[in-house]
């Protein structure tokens, strides 16, 4: 029997399994799809005679008994859902992909170990408000991609958190992702984070030339700055930037000293490397 989009499957004692689904090309649109802009759908792509799905599927099928619905696992059959797994792009099995907001937002392939499911489960499934908030911030330093999907579902639960939404504005203008801009002026004028936010917006015209074709002088060291910023490579786009004001205040209408002061914006004073060139602007400028 084919189970419903809200049917729990049955282990082969019988007993059903809480959070799991079977899913297939006939409900796959409502079962993931639509319900993953209420909860993370993680999607076990198998076969019966794949082995690694026998070792990897009891695993996933448990901590979404465990998780108690603050995730769903939709198992789906390759061998009867071929377009499902060509639409995925799945090449070999077992494939794991996790959706919100009808978006896959973390994958893996392959039987993994139990504690590295349960860590990669945690880097989207939601918990608290302040423990993701809290977790999104840390993951910024060394996996921003997972920052990311982190504020994108606790947005998801809290539409109105600005902390959030000023987060994921500045890490995706960071990146130079226009999506940046667009989510930064989403916060409201009355918003303690609203003339931050206006702050960080010149990092627009700074990281648009970060792709652009190479240039000479001071249009160079400004695309020296851009790709060290896409990059994370703050540092050296600050040097940059500071050469330039040393140069020229007046070049791209004072855009290296509007960009530098952005990207402070960007960072925030907690920033290690932001208080001391801070210092070193002012010495520039006066």
């Amino acid at each position: 029997m084919i189970l419903g989009a809200n049917q729990p499957t049955a282990n082969k004692g019988g007993a059903a399994t809480t959070g799991v689904i079977e899913v297939t090309e006939r409900n796959f649109q409502s079962a993931v799809i639509e319900r993953s802009r209420e909860v993370p759908i993680v999607i076990d792509f198998w076969a019966p005679w794949c082995g690694p799905c026998r070792t990897l599927g009891p695993t996933l099928e448990r901590l979404a008994a465990e998780a108690g619905g603050s995730w769903i696992l939709a198992k789906v059959n390759v061998d009867e859902n071929q377009r499902l797994a060509q639409a995925f792009r799945v090449q070999s099995i077992p494939a794991v992909m996790a959706v919100f907001e009808g978006k896959v937002v973390e994958q893996f392939v392959g039987a993994l170990p139990e504690s590295q499911v349960r860590a990669w489960l945690k880097r989207f499934v939601p918990e608290p408000a302040g423990s993701l908030l809290d977790a999104a911030r840390e993951l910024e330093q060394h996996d921003p991609q997972a920052a990311i999907s982190r504020y994108r579902l606790l947005l998801g639960d809290e539409p109105e958190n600005l902390d959030a939404l000023f987060s994921l504005g500045r890490l995706l203008l960071l990146q130079g992702d226009p999506e940046g801009a667009e989510t930064l002026r989403q916060l409201p004028g009355g918003s303690p984070l609203f003339a931050r936010a206006q702050a960080v917006l010149p990092l627009l015209d700074l990281l648009a030339v970060a792709d652009a074709p190479p240039a000479d002088g001071l249009e160079a060291r400004f695309q020296e700055a851009a790709r060290g910023a896409k990059s994370a490579n703050y540092g050296p786009a600050m040097d940059a930037l500071l050469a330039i004001i040393t140069r020229d205040r007046s070049f791209r209408d004072d855009g290296a000293r509007k960009a530098l002061l952005a990207l402070f914006a960007a960072l925030g004073d907690e920033h290690p490397l932001v208080p001391a060139y801070r210092r070193r602007l002012a010495s520039a400028l006066f």
